[in-house]
C-alpha cells in the first residue's frame, strides 16, 4: 500500500519555510531541493510529487516503470470534457510540458534515492525514452518518451505596448517594466535588484542571481534609468531599511520587498486597463530579444544579454523575427538569380 500524500508547508527554524508531503524520503528530498533552488523550484516539485503519487498509490520504493507508463496515460485524460481541447496542440488532458516537467521531477527523486544508497532502489523507473530496434541492430533509445511542441513564444505588438505602459500607474511599474521590456530581464530578475547592482553611469545592471545562479552584467537603455530615477528620488519609501530596488508603496507591507504576486498583480491590472487579452512578464522580455534581433543585433550578443546557457535557447528569436528572415531569402533569392542570368 502507499501513502496519501499532504503539501505542508512550515516555519523553518532560522527563517524562511519548509515543505513536505508526510514521506520521510519525500520530505528528505524536498530539503535537498531547498538547498540547492528557487522557492518557485521547491513548489512545484513539491506539487509534483504528490501529484504522481496520489494517482500512484505506492511506496516510492515500489514504484516501477509500469506505473510511470499509467502515470503519463492518466495526465492524458481529458480534464474538462473530450470536447475542450488547447488550441496550442489539439489535445484534451494537460500539456506535454507539464508533463514531462512531472516526470523530471519524478526522475530526479529517484535518481536521488539511488545516490543516498540506503533503500531498495537500484534503477530509475522513469524511462529517458523509447527504445527502437533496427534489423541486425541493438535497440537504441530514440524516441522521447513525451514529444512537447515547437512552439514559438508570443510577442507584444508595438501599439499594446505603447498602451501597456500608458495604463501603469507609478515610476516604480514603468521601471519594472521596461528592465524586462528594454533590458530582457526575468521577473525574478527584476524583483532581486538591489541598489548596488545598479550602474547608470555605466547604463548596465548586475545580475548577481539569474537563472541557475548565474551572473551577468547587462546594458539597459537610458529611458529605463530615467525612469528609475523619478522612482528613487520621488516614490520609494524613504524609511526603508531593505536594499532591493523595488519595493512595495503602500499598505502594511510598505517598504518591504515587492513579491513576484505583486508583480504579477501590477501587470494584470495594467493589461485589463489597457483592454489587452494576454500580457505576461515572459512575454515582455520575449518582445525585447525580439526587437534586438530584428534591429541587427548579434544572436551571440543576445544570447549574452539574455543569460542563456545555451545558443540553442537563443536561436528562436531567429524566428520570432521575421525580418531576418524575409531578408534572408530575398538575399537568396537574389543569388539564384543573379547565377540564372549569368547562365544565359
Amino acid at each position: 500500500m502507499g501513502f496519501t500524500p499532504c503539501l505542508v508547508r512550515t516555519p523553518r527554524a532560522g527563517g524562511g519555510e519548509q515543505i513536505r508531503l508526510g514521506h520521510p524520503l519525500l520530505d528528505s528530498y524536498l530539503e535537498l531541493v531547498t538547498a540547492r533552488a528557487r522557492w518557485n523550484t521547491v513548489l512545484a516539485s513539491a506539487f509534483d510529487l504528490k501529484v504522481f503519487f496520489s494517482v500512484i498509490d505506492k511506496d516510492p520504493v515500489d514504484v516501477d516503470t509500469a506505473d510511470v507508463l499509467v502515470f503519463i496515460k492518466a495526465q492524458r485524460e481529458p480534464r474538462h470534457g473530450a470536447t475542450v481541447v488547447r488550441i496550442e496542440d489539439g489535445e484534451s488532458g494537460l500539456s506535454a510540458r507539464t508533463i514531462k516537467r512531472r516526470l523530471a521531477t519524478v526522475a530526479g527523486l529517484y535518481e536521488y534515492l539511488i545516490i543516498r544508497a540506503d533503500t531498495i532502489v537500484s534503477r530509475n523507473p522513469v524511462p529517458r525514452g523509447l527504445a527502437m530496434r533496427r534489423p541486425g541492430q541493438r535497440a537504441v533509445r530514440s524516441v522521447p518518451l513525451i514529444r512537447t511542441p515547437r512552439t514559438l513564444p508570443r510577442v507584444i505588438d508595438p501599439g499594446e505596448v505603447d498602451a501597456f505602459i500608458a495604463a501603469l500607474r507609478s515610476h516604480r511599474d514603468r521601471a519594472m517594466v521596461e528592465g524586462m521590456l528594454l533590458g530582457g530581464l526575468r521577473r525574478c530578475e527584476v524583483l532581486g535588484l538591489r541598489l548596488g547592482d545598479v550602474r547608470p553611469g555605466e547604463r548596465r545592471l548586475f545580475i548577481a542571481d539569474g537563472k541557475g545562479g548565474h551572473q551577468r552584467i547587462v546594458p539597459v537603455s537610458q529611458r529605463f534609468f530615467i525612469t528609475l530615477g523619478d522612482y528613487l528620488t520621488g516614490e520609494r519609501p524613504d524609511e526603508a531599511i531593505d536594499d532591493h530596488v523595488f519595493l512595495v508603496l503602500k499598505g502594511p507591507r510598505r517598504g518591504r520587498p515587492l513579491s513576484a504576486p505583486g508583480l504579477d498583480e501590477i501587470v494584470a491590472g495594467a493589461r485589463a486597463r489597457a483592454g489587452i487579452e494576454h500580457l505576461t512578464c515572459h512575454q515582455l522580455r520575449h518582445t525585447c530579444f525580439t526587437r534586438l534581433r530584428e534591429a541587427g543585433m548579434a544572436l551571440e550578443a543576445i544570447q549574452a544579454q539574455a543569460g542563456h546557457r545555451s545558443i540553442e535557447s537563443t536561436r528562436i528569436y531567429l524566428h520570432l523575427a521575421n525580418d531576418w528572415l524575409a531578408g534572408e531569402y530575398r538575399r537568396a533569392c537574389e543569388a539564384i538569380d543573379a547565377q540564372t542570368l549569368a547562365g544565359q
